[in-house]
C-alpha cells in the first residue's frame, strides 16, 4: 500500500459510516462513487503514497481522511463533500497560514486538501475545564486576525448579513415546522438579529471567525506543544461568535445542582479567556442556537438534538423551557 493506488483498492477505503450517511441521497452516492478517482488523482498529481502505519482511513460528518507520505514527510489527505460550508474552509486556512490553525499545503479546488498531519490522540475536547478555557481562549485570540488585503476575504460570508438574512428566515420557519418552541425564544432570537447584525455593520470589529470551534475540531500540534483548529467553517464578523460551539458541547459535565447558571459562568469564562465581550457571546450563542433549533425541527429523527438546543438556548436566556431533560442527559454531540 506504499505505492500510489489503483481504483479498486481506492475503493475500500471508504469507512462504513461515511458510506451508510451518504448513500441515502442520489448527490450523496455520486460523491461516494467519485471518491475512489479523487484519491488517485491526488496521490498522482501531489506525488503521495498512502501511510502504511496510519490506521485510518478516518471520516468525519462530511469528509473522509487518510494519512499520507511524501517521502519521508507525512500528512493528511482529506477529501470532503461539497457542503457549501466546506467551502470556505481552504480559504481560512490560507489566510490562517498555520498560525492556530492546521497548515495547507495543496488545494485541488474540488473539495481534496493536503493538510499537516496534528495528533488526533490530542484533542481539547479531553482537557479538563477551566483549563480547557483558557487554551481556547488563546487560541481564539490568535486566530481572531483583522482584515487586510488578501483577496481571500471577499470569498467568505459577513455575519451581519447572516443575522439579517436570519430575522427574515426565522419567524417563516418557525411558523413552517409548527411553532416548536414558545413564541419569547423565537423573538429573543430576532432580537439579537437586529442588535449584533447593526452592530457588526458599524462596529469596526470584525475579524476571521471559526464558527465551529469545539473541543472535537481543536488537534495537538505535531511538535507536541499546543492545540491547532481544523474543519473551519469560515466568516467575516464579531469574534464572539465563535463561543457557542463550546456552549452547546460537553453539556453533562455542567453542575449539576444549578447546570443553567453553570453555562452562563462557561460563556462568560470562555469569553474573557478570548478578550471578548461576555455579553455579545450570550447574545450570539442563543440566535445560534434557535437558529440550530429550527433546522432540526425540520428535520426527523432529531427530537433529542432539539431539546439540546432548546435546553441551552433558554438557559442562556435564564428562563429554562420546562419539559427538557436535565443537563447530564442531554445528547452529547461527540
Amino acid at each position: 500500500m506504499g505505492d500510489a493506488l489503483g481504483p479498486a483498492t481506492s475503493a475500500a477505503f471508504a469507512p462504513e459510516d461515511l458510506v451508510r450517511r451518504y448513500s441515502r441521497t442520489a448527490a450523496g452516492r455520486a460523491w461516494l462513487d467519485g471518491l475512489p478517482a479523487q484519491l488517485d488523482r491526488c496521490l498522482e498529481r501531489w506525488g503521495l503514497t498512502a501511510d502504511d502505519d496510519d490506521p485510518g482511513p478516518w471520516s468525519g460528518f462530511g469528509a473522509m481522511v487518510l494519512g499520507v507520505r511524501r517521502g519521508s514527510e507525512a500528512f493528511v489527505l482529506k477529501l470532503a463533500y461539497p457542503y457549501p460550508e466546506s467551502a470556505s474552509e481552504p480559504v481560512a486556512l490560507r489566510l490562517w497560514n498555520g498560525d492556530g490553525a492546521v497548515r495547507l499545503l495543496e488545494d485541488d479546488g474540488a473539495g481534496a486538501l493536503l493538510l499537516e498531519r496534528l495528533d488526533p490522540r490530542r484533542r481539547l475536547q479531553d482537557v479538563p475545564f477551566p483549563e480547557a478555557t483558557a487554551l481556547w481562549g488563546g487560541l481564539v485570540r490568535r486566530l481572531s486576525i483583522p482584515e487586510d488585503d488578501r483577496p481571500d476575504w471577499a470569498a467568505l460570508e459577513r455575519l451581519d448579513a447572516r443575522a439579517e438574512r436570519w430575522s427574515d428566515e426565522l419567524p417563516e420557519r418557525w411558523d413552517r415546522f409548527g411553532r416548536p418552541f414558545p413564541r419569547w425564544l423565537l423573538e429573543a432570537a430576532l432580537d439579537v438579529c437586529a442588535t449584533r447584525g447593526v452592530v457588526g455593520r458599524r462596529g469596526g470589529r470584525d475579524v476571521l471567525v471559526h464558527t465551529d470551534l469545539h473541543g472535537m475540531n481543536v488537534l495537538g500540534a505535531p511538535d507536541g506543544a499546543g492545540f491547532r483548529a481544523i474543519d473551519p467553517q469560515a466568516a467575516v464578523g464579531e469574534a464572539e461568535f465563535a463561543v457557542a460551539p463550546m456552549l452547546w458541547n460537553r453539556l453533562p459535565e455542567l453542575r449539576r445542582a444549578d447546570a443553567p447558571e453553570a453555562l452562563l459562568e462557561r460563556c462568560r469564562d470562555l469569553a474573557e479567556a478570548a478578550g471578548l465581550n461576555p455579553e455579545a457571546a450570550r447574545e450570539w450563542a442563543v440566535l445560534r442556537e434557535v437558529e440550530n433549533a429550527l433546522w432540526y425541527a425540520g428535520k426527523t429523527g432529531h427530537e433529542r438534538d432539539l431539546e439540546r438546543s432548546l435546553w441551552v438556548a433558554s438557559a442562556l436566556c435564564s428562563r429554562l423551557l420546562p419539559g427538557l431533560p436535565e443537563a447530564r442527559d442531554l445528547k452529547r454531540l461527540d
